[in-house]
């Protein structure tokens, strides 16, 4: 299923979609983790040190954030 259907650009995946979306929560949600973990600022240099580390988890809560989307979706409107 394509996230723009009848726009020429449709090329992404309605998945894809939900999951760069859930993404930025997903990081909101690390670096607030890992700021109160280091004691510092939101949106410090220190809160960042975790990227690296990380992104195949962030990947991972991504797409099953999408997943449970998509499942919900396919509820609603069955």
């Amino acid at each position: 299923m394509k996230a723009f259907p009848g726009n020429r650009f449709e090329g992404m995946e309605l998945r894809d979609y939900f999951a760069a979306k859930a993404m930025e929560i997903v990081v909101k949600q690390l670096e607030r983790n890992y700021t109160i973990e280091l004691g510092g600022i939101e949106g410090s240099t220190d809160a960042w040190r975790w990227a690296l580390d990380d992104t195949e988890e962030i990947a991972d809560m991504s797409y099953a954030l999408a997943d449970a989307m998509m499942k919900a979706r396919e509820i609603k409107y069955e």
